[in-house]
């Protein structure tokens, strides 16, 4: 055996051990880096942008929808991962209101996934075993039928659970949410169920599609863009951001460690 890959080293040459030592590299930084986020405080609530599916796919020669699919494959893998930590509350941004204006065969696609999705998250033994609830937020009366009935599916099927909350935007727009808030604070005080000098921050929180949930800790993008693109706007007000140049399908579970890291270095300020 050892002379076999004495024999193969000799073939490869050079690159071929470049690549053995490149990996075991990779597992050891892995490990360690999983030892030190398992020693400290992990995010209560992350909240991922999933950036870069279509350039992913892109700079692979590959059709788009099979981008959106190598991005909901890493979304399954990031489950495990937040599941692993201790992560409590997940939310993620699958799709925006301005992801409606792509094109109409971009957009099936995408409603293809997402309705397999949910139904699967409805049967899937990993979310029974974990107790996850999962709701979906954003304005459903954009999205087809077939979605909505997906997202009752795999919404009553978890309602019961309190354990881990995992979130899905879907055509959602962080400006159309607090807009909404705001009709519907005018709207309780020209009912007289509000007196105009009883709205502050938390009138407001109360009236979001999060009302429920605490305030991410870590935002955290992927693709090399750096904006929040009108993701929770409200809500990162005082969150933690992190940004790294992977596409997200290509987001493995190192980049993901040290984003988590990275966010237990930083002292959190809330603004003093």
């Amino acid at each position: 055996m050892v002379e076999e890959r004495g024999d193969h080293l000799r073939r490869g040459g050079a690159p071929y051990l470049s690549h053995v030592l490149g990996d075991a590299f990779r597992e050891l930084t892995e490990r360690k880096l999983l030892d030190l986020v398992k020693s400290e405080p992990v995010p209560h609530h992350l909240a991922i942008i999933m950036d870069g599916n279509r350039r992913y796919a892109g700079e692979r020669g590959m059709a788009v929808k099979d981008g959106h699919a190598a991005g909901r494959d890493t979304l399954e893998r990031l489950l495990d991962w937040c599941l692993e930590l201790g992560i409590r509350v997940l939310t993620v941004y699958a799709f925006s209101t301005e992801n409606l204006s792509r094109s109409t065969e971009e957009v099936e696609d995408l409603m293809d996934l997402f309705d397999k999705a949910l139904r699967d998250i409805a049967v899937d033994e990993r979310v029974h075993r974990h107790e996850i609830r999962v709701r979906v937020i954003g304005n459903r009366a954009v999205l087809p039928a077939r979605i909505r009935e997906a997202i009752d599916l795999a919404e009553h099927a978890t309602e019961k659970y309190t354990a881990y909350r995992y979130n899905v935007a879907l055509a959602y727009g962080g400006r159309d949410e607090i807009l909404q808030a705001i009709r519907t604070l005018a709207q309780e005080v020209q009912d007289g169920k509000l007196r105009p000098d009883q709205i502050d921050s938390e009138a407001v929180s109360r009236r979001l599609y999060t009302a429920d949930l605490p305030d991410p800790d870590l935002v955290f993008r992927t693709s090399g863009e750096e904006r929040i693109s009108n993701f929770l706007l409200w809500q990162s007000a005082y969150s933690e951001l992190y940004f790294s140049d992977v596409m997200w399908p290509g987001l493995n579970r190192t980049e993901f460690l040290r984003a988590i890291w990275t966010y237990q270095q930083r002292k959190r300020r809330y603004g003093n």
